[in-house]
């Protein structure tokens, strides 16, 4: 009690150090980095990410681009070729020109090799860069190329990928922001008894999200994924805890004259609650931070700080402004327009064995589409992005003309017998899929001497420690085929040599796939185990849990299987955190109506009027909760064309709307049908009756 008489008498203080502090707020949100590459969140062990470290620290290589110009003169071309290796980070571009040295004849190159470089209409150029593929300077890089190059040039690539996917992130957060508050403040203008206080309420998780991504600088950088989601999932699982505070502030002004004190009160009550309520939400995001690809943690503890916040702002900015503006706020009050429910209550809990059924009924088909949508997931981001980027446009037409769907790079020994890597070639060639191999030995076994190799391509693709080669396949990245074609050509390679790397997009995009596979168990046990311990420790109980539990991941099974049915593949990262974001934010519905049947049977009721009694209170508060999510959340959903963002928006959406229903119907049938056992195994409910009523 004294912290919250502490906060009701340096409220203006409170105020003032918040606005002061989201100055420097704005300075780290500003300057903090973002990382648009999900394979940069591999593990360091991994051979595909020690092979691309390798690259660059031999060969001074990083990121890679294939450049297709179209209807283009040669001469032309050869002087765009220079002009694109002098902008800067760009280490070599690759083309017909670099191996056809003006020495040397071209009559004396194989048609193969030409028709590496040029179709009919296009001809197409390999660029590395010095830089990392989602480096700043890359990006700048690549921005640099197209306008050297024209419309004439199309640039594929993960490294361009990445730069139109920035450009795209940064068009569409702020109407991201926009679209979640606005709808957030329509719900809860509609739902509260006040037309004022949602603002009020904006206004205080406003700060606490710029002071949650200021401090995001200090984490070094995030992932788009993160920047994009954090202020509106900060809202969505944040605006509970205003709400808690509101409804006891009007609670306790009923009982207290003076407003200060009354305010104090609902700091004490709202403390308590909103703690409870806050740690499953945290365990939830923490739960991801176990992931070995560690996007997850990035997600984990930028939300795990939001909530944090959240709660830190609900009990200090909130009750500072809203004892500020309290006059303007009680003139804009009006009646809630959630009706009185008891007549609905009544009909479930005496209706409850046809709720059982239906749940037993539905589990099956949703856990069914629950597993089949696991597996269904796409890892390839590029693929869904807009028909209309550049990016998208490059790679349709790399893949048309010259029948290229992605690109791997090979670290072979140095000191490898030329022989060796002929017959390695060889066998990697009539691997399925792969177009062709391109080494050093592919052009000296053409019949070119290597001593009138231009030393520009020695260069390129030759160090001391390692040769380079490039090999180019028909099959896109993450797909079945790419994923065998890769096993394939590593076998192959492993037979000549033990030490050699297969890296590139590909490679990594498999290593990706074997990661997340492994992540989405461990992190399902994690967050269910966390929220068990929590909800175990809260209840005083080993059943309720269970129950708990029960019903939300139920929910999870519906929301995650329905893209299954509808025929809709989700981004491999959504179901990962869905399960867990959805299990955190809205058991808290779950545990609101269960504490207060038990206190009601603690306090004499029979289960009947215990169950009903609870679902009728916390009904408001759970129908208001579920909106919030929802309104936070579906607008972003429908307008983002980036299908990562889009989805799991969507997802939290619906997830919230299943969670409520499921909580509403469902679980005061579960509380009714197991209330002896819950009796027993609940500490301080043993001398509740289990008598039934009729």
């Amino acid at each position: 009690m004294k912290f919250a008489k502490t906060i009701v008498r340096y409220r203006a203080a409170i105020l003032i150090l918040t606005i002061v502090l989201m100055i420097p707020a704005i300075l780290g949100y500003a300057n903090t980095r973002v990382n648009y590459d999900m394979l940069n969140y591999l593990p360091d062990d991994f051979e595909t990410v020690k092979g691309q470290n390798e690259l660059m620290k031999d060969f001074g290589k990083g990121a890679f681009s294939l450049l297709i110009l179209e209807n283009m003169p040669v001469h032309e071309v050869s002087e765009l070729k220079t002009k694109l290796e002098n902008v800067e980070h760009v280490d070599s571009v690759i083309w017909y020109d670099t191996i056809a040295d003006l020495s040397v004849p071209l009559e004396i190159f194989p048609k193969s090799i030409y028709e590496i470089f040029n179709t009919e209409n296009s001809t197409m150029m390999a660029v590395f860069f010095d830089s990392s593929t989602s480096a700043d300077v890359t990006m700048d890089a690549i921005h640099e190329i197209r306008n050297v190059a024209g419309k004439q040039c199309f640039v594929s690539g993960l490294s361009a990928m990445v730069t139109d996917l920035k450009d795209l992130c940064e068009r569409e957060e702020p109407i991201y922001v926009a679209i979640a508050v606005i709808l957030a403040l329509i719900a809860m203008m509609i739902l509260l008894d006040n037309f004022l206080v949602p603002f009020v309420f904006l206004a205080s998780i406003g700060m606490m999200i710029v002071l949650n991504l200021g401090t995001n600088y200090f984490l070094g950088e995030i992932s788009y994924i993160t920047k994009a989601l954090s202020a509106v999932l900060q809202l969505a699982v944040t605006m509970d805890y205003s709400i808690f505070l509101w409804h006891s502030y009007n609670e306790e002004s009923g009982k207290c004259e003076d407003r200060k004190e009354a305010m104090a009160n609902a700091i004490h009550n709202t403390l308590t609650s909103v703690i409870g309520s806050s740690v499953t939400t945290i365990a939830g995001f923490i739960a991801l931070c176990f992931m070995t690809f560690t996007m997850g943690r990035d997600l984990g503890l930028v939300m795990a700080k939001g909530v944090v916040l959240g709660v830190i702002g609900c009990v200090t900015v909130l009750p500072s402004l809203i004892l500020l503006l309290d006059k303007p706020l009680q003139k804009t009050m009006h009646k809630p327009l959630i009706p009185k429910l008891e007549g609905f209550s009544s009909t479930i809990v005496k209706r409850f064995p046809i709720f059982i059924i239906i749940f037993v009924i539905i589990m099956i088909p949703a856990y069914i589409g629950y597993s089949k949508t696991n597996d269904e997931v796409y890892y390839d981001m590029g693929d869904k992005l807009p028909q209309d980027l550049d990016y998208v446009i490059a790679n349709t037409k790399l893949k048309n003309e010259f029948n290229v769907a992605s690109t791997h790079m090979l670290l072979i020994d140095a000191k490898m017998q030329p022989k060796d890597i002929r017959s390695m070639m060889k066998e990697m060639e009539k691997t399925d899929g792969v177009k062709f191999v391109l080494g050093m030995e592919s052009l000296i076994g053409a019949g070119v001497p290597e001593d009138i190799l231009p030393s520009s391509i020695k260069s390129i693709l030759e160090s001391d420690k390692w040769k380079l080669m490039l090999i180019n396949s028909e099959y896109r990245v993450a797909s079945d085929a790419a994923n065998k074609q890769i096993d394939e050509l590593n076998t192959i390679l492993k037979k000549y040599d033990p030490n050699g790397m297969l890296i590139g997009e590909a490679p990594c995009m498999k290593d990706m796939i074997e990661t997340t596979d492994k992540d989405f168990k461990v992190v399902n046990v994690v967050s269910i185990l966390a929220i068990f311990i929590i909800i175990a420790l809260v209840e005083k109980s080993i059943s309720l849990p269970v129950i708990l539990i029960m019903v939300i991941e139920g929910s999870i099974f519906i929301n995650l299987g329905l893209p299954h049915y509808l025929g809709n593949s989700l981004p491999f990262i959504a179901p990962i955190c869905i399960s867990t974001i959805q299990l955190g934010a809205t058991v808290d519905y779950a545990i609101l109506l269960t504490t207060r049947y038990k206190k009601e049977r603690i306090l004499g009721a029979c289960k009947q009027d215990a169950v009903k009694t609870a679902l009728s209170t916390s009904l408001p508060s759970i129908i208001v909760s579920g909106m919030g999510l929802f309104s936070s959340t579906f607008g972003v959903a429908v307008y983002s064309d980036i299908d990562i963002i889009s989805s799991m928006c969507m997802l939290l959406a619906r997830g919230a709307v299943i969670s409520v229903v499921m909580v509403v119907l469902i679980l005061p049938a579960m509380l009714m049908l197991f209330d002896k056992m819950i009796i027993k195994t609940t500490f301080g409910m043993k001398n509740c009756n289990t008598e039934t009523e009729a």
